[in-house]
């Protein structure tokens, strides 16, 4: 069973669905650990009362991002994770951060990349007028939001939506493709192939890869 460690900022509402998964036996890791940047973050609370260890590297504790990088990926290290996983992780992180951990750093974007990379994803998706919108669960690369993409969800934008509306339609497919990747990662079942990632031989329907949800 691979290891695992979250890094949140927040709430946390995406570990909250890996946590879930865990506990009903639909993702095979052990969460070795919650991390935050903030010792305030909310979600170390969700994280210690399921039981999961939890720390905090406070960012201003810090002169640059460079000294605050080489602090966490030491904490994170402690716990041997097989996958860091970033469940709204508010930092930019270094290149040497990501290349520390590259191949077993994972990332969920509100929108289907390459479009809408950065900040205010949906609010940017509704003044382009896109009838399309999304989110992107991605391998991270030191360019940030560009990674390899391991599983998308698509929602439509309906009339008459606002930011938060379709903010919370798509979190809604968030908790679900987010679980989906990790347990492909679990698995053994994920590939990178050239900057891009393709499922083992086994699991036959490539078509996993995009899952529109536009009912």
């Amino acid at each position: 069973m691979k290891n695992i460690v979250i890094l949140i900022s927040g709430r946390g509402s995406n570990m909250e669905a890996l946590i879930a998964a865990r506990d009903a036996g639909n993702l095979p890791v052990n969460i070795a650990a919650v991390i935050s940047n903030r010792p305030d973050a909310q979600g170390l609370e969700t994280a210690a009362r399921a039981g999961i260890v939890t720390h905090y590297v406070d960012h201003k504790g810090f002169a640059g991002r460079a000294a605050f990088d080489a602090a966490l990926a030491e904490c994170i290290d402690c716990f041997q994770p097989d996958l860091v996983v970033l469940a709204g992780f508010m930092r930019i992180l270094t290149d040497s951060f990501v290349s520390h951990y590259a191949g077993r750093l994972m990332n969920i974007h509100p929108s289907l990349l390459p479009s809408f990379p950065g900040l205010h994803t949906h609010q940017r998706a509704l003044e382009e007028g896109v009838r399309i919108h999304g989110c992107t669960v991605h391998f991270v690369t030191p360019t940030l939001d560009h990674g390899p993409v391991i599983i998308q969800a698509a929602v439509p934008v309906l009339d008459g939506d606002d930011e938060n509306a379709l903010a919370a339609r798509i979190l809604v497919q968030e908790h679900k493709i987010y679980p989906q990747a990790v347990r492909w990662f679990a698995e053994d079942k994920l590939q990178l192939d050239g900057g891009r990632v393709r499922l083992a031989a086994e699991l036959s329907d490539q078509a996993a890869l995009v899952s529109p949800q536009l009912a």
